[in-house]
């Protein structure tokens, strides 16, 4: 399975998600600008990613003697939608809080520790997100995912691929539709790289197919992950998920979202809130750098869309599935420890 990013003696290198699958190219930060340079560039995505990255960026700004309010607020403004970058964040600030005083050495050691935590925390709670969603993968059919939940959107695993892989793990015989996922195409080019990798059986579709697909009876359920989950239960994903959804329902196929704790966002009591990342307009206009529109054409380009709790069947976390009413059954799962 391939190391999404690893903390060296160099610095923090991940793999360039920007030049997959043409090409396999690791690349080094090692200030925290870099990482913020690369979060916000898509070098590394994935909200679960981009909470270790964050995480190790922050311990690399505190190796720099940076001023540490201007490293986490850097880090804090590459990518608005994903609540995984702030609870890392957050995380490392308190950290720092409880070791005021302590000497620098002291704090360095302690700061690039729990940044490495998170990394391991990370591909152990996808393992159990994968766990708790195998069993709600029909056998014998086909699940569709939309965008990239997989080991490159974590630091190993994976959410909704994580489920996936622990469907096969289980003896499962279940193959995957992955929508391209347009503009970025990271179902064509991750999604299906990484599956391809682990020798899962996996057909690429348009994302305009979703619907033919789902009316066909073949897909037994929709799989996919999550940047911010609001407190009612609404998602924020990849752009496209909520059309997924909406198509799903209307098909009696079940819509299920794979997710750790920290994508959930209990002060939002709706998805309506949840800020909604505006891309370039040239990831629209341009595929790879060869135009495909009108020079000068007008562009609306939102990273996310909410798809209402309405129409999620069931959130897979690390410590269970919740179902509606999500108000409850959300606050429940954050009450365990």
């Amino acid at each position: 399975m391939v190391e999404t990013i690893e903390w060296t003696p160099d610095g923090v290198v991940m793999i360039d998600q920007t030049r997959l699958p043409r090409e396999t190219v690791y690349v080094t930060c090692r200030t925290y600008v870099e990482v913020a340079d690369a979060i916000k560039t898509m070098i590394i995505r994935g909200a679960p990613a981009i909470g270790v990255a964050a995480a190790m960026g922050v311990a690399l700004g505190v190796m720099e003697d940076a001023d540490f309010d201007t490293v986490c607020d850097t880090l804090a403004r590459t990518r608005p939608t994903a609540v995984n970058l702030f609870w890392a964040i957050d995380r490392m600030k308190a950290l720092k809080a409880s070791l005021a005083g302590a000497p620098r050495a002291q704090l360095i050691e302690r700061m690039t520790a729990e940044a490495k935590q998170i990394k391991l925390e990370d591909v152990a709670i996808c393992e159990a997100i994968g766990r708790n969603g195998a069993a709600l993968v029909p056998d014998g059919k086909t699940v569709l995912t939309h965008c990239n939940a997989g080991a490159l959107a974590t630091a190993g695993y994976g959410t909704a691929l994580g489920v996936i892989r622990a469907a096969v793990a289980a003896g499962k015989q279940i193959d995957v539709f992955a929508d391209e996922t347009r503009p970025f195409l990271q179902g064509a080019r991750l999604t299906a790289w990484e599956l391809d990798q682990d020798g899962i059986p996996t057909t690429l579709i348009t994302d305009n197919m979703a619907g033919h697909f789902l009316r066909s009876g073949r897909i037994g359920c929709v799989v996919v992950g999550a940047d911010r989950i609001a407190a009612n239960g609404d998602v924020a994903n990849k752009i496209g998920t909520y059309s997924v959804a909406v198509l799903a329902r209307e098909n009696h196929v079940p819509f299920y979202v794979a997710a750790p704790i920290s994508t959930l966002d209990l002060t939002l009591s709706s998805g309506d809130l949840i800020p909604i990342e505006q891309r370039p307009a040239a990831e629209v206009t341009q595929v790879f750098g060869v135009p495909v529109a009108p020079e000068g054409i007008r562009v609306e380009n939102p990273a996310f869309d909410v798809t209402p709790a309405a129409y999620v069947t069931a959130i897979i976390t690390e410590r269970g599935v919740a179902r509606a009413p999500y108000n409850q059954s959300l606050r429940e799962l954050m009450k365990q420890a």
